[in-house]
């Protein structure tokens, strides 16, 4: 095969002209995107911000959890630039998507074994607890893999078979993420300074799932699945923020102690679905240097817009 036969390959549609077609937001995802601005109004603390010096009220912790899940649809707006992809743009996609949920993996296991916290009365070390999680997120990841192949009349987003499970496993190990990051922010807002604290770290976490929210439509939107059907699904995945934000605030002497477990849960499911889902098949579509040029790119990019937002955090 010739080097311009090879091209035209890369080139070539991913699908024939009728299944490349967007699928049709469905009426459910209209009557979400209403049901997410009607709560977002009818949740709107007042004042928005809670008063210097006075204890935040339960409707500003849930607000700002509510509002870091909303961001992250954000993340599927870039992909309406670009309707329809090769398979080899597909491919470059699936490899910046891995790219950016290997750092995250990264940061959940650098902050699970470093995590520190006065109201942390385990006498195991968090390295542990982290480890104990990841491997409980590898044996649950690969048992709901198993049982999704087992199960071809699966539809998400319009897609079906093998797309569909792999968009579900990218939504599970986003939503499993989740819980930790509301955890997070519900911990944020205790304290003598949980009004500043509890601000920023939810800003600087509504900042961070926009490109969450991006690698949840990289593997949706290019198959087909409509921009807002995918900003749905991509908002759904975090909604565990808001609803764990509450609790955690109310009794964070309960939860802080398995925060670790959790962090590390979530980045033994998430880097188990980058490195043999995302960049396998971004190998296959794209070949091996381009997979590896994209994904480490991607990758440091993520971690520069971390380093932004912990610098931030430190001043």
């Amino acid at each position: 095969m010739t080097s311009d036969d090879q091209q035209n390959d890369k080139d070539a549609p991913l699908l024939s002209k009728e299944a490349r077609k967007r699928h049709p937001t469905p009426t459910w995802a209209y009557l979400a995107l209403i049901a997410i601005g009607i709560i977002s109004y009818v949740t709107l603390p007042r004042p928005l911000q809670p008063q210097h010096g006075e204890e935040p009220s339960i409707q500003h912790v849930f607000y700002y959890g509510w509002l870091t899940a909303v961001s992250t649809g954000l993340g599927a707006i870039p992909l309406a630039l670009a309707p329809n992809l090769s398979a080899y743009w597909v491919g470059i996609s699936n490899a910046i998507a891995a790219g950016m949920m290997i750092m995250a993996s990264y940061s959940l296991f650098y902050e699970g074994c470093y995590f520190e916290d006065p109201h942390d009365t385990s006498g195991i070390p968090s390295s542990y607890r982290t480890a104990l999680g990841a491997l409980i997120g590898l044996v649950f990841i690969n048992i709901t893999e198993k049982f999704l192949s087992g199960h071809d009349d699966l539809n998400v987003g319009g897609l079906g078979g093998a797309d569909a499970r792999r968009a579900l496993l990218i939504f599970f190990v986003m939503t499993l993420h989740s819980f930790s990051e509301g955890v997070g922010i519900g911990v944020s807002f205790g304290g003598v300074h949980g009004s500043e604290l509890g601000v920023f770290i939810s800003a600087s976490l509504a900042v961070h799932n926009i490109p969450e929210g991006l690698a949840m439509a990289v593997t949706m939107m290019p198959r087909g699945t409509s921009l807002l059907t995918a900003m749905v699904w991509a908002i759904l995945s975090s909604i565990p923020q808001p609803l764990m934000a509450v609790p955690a605030y109310e009794f964070v002497h309960h939860f802080i102690p398995i925060l670790p477990v959790g962090l590390g849960f979530a980045g033994g499911a998430m880097s188990w679905v980058a490195i043999f889902e995302l960049l396998m098949e971004a190998i296959e579509d794209s070949g091996l240097p381009t997979t590896a040029v994209v994904s480490t790119l991607s990758l440091a990019g993520m971690h520069f817009l971390q380093e932004l937002i912990d610098a931030g955090a430190r001043s």
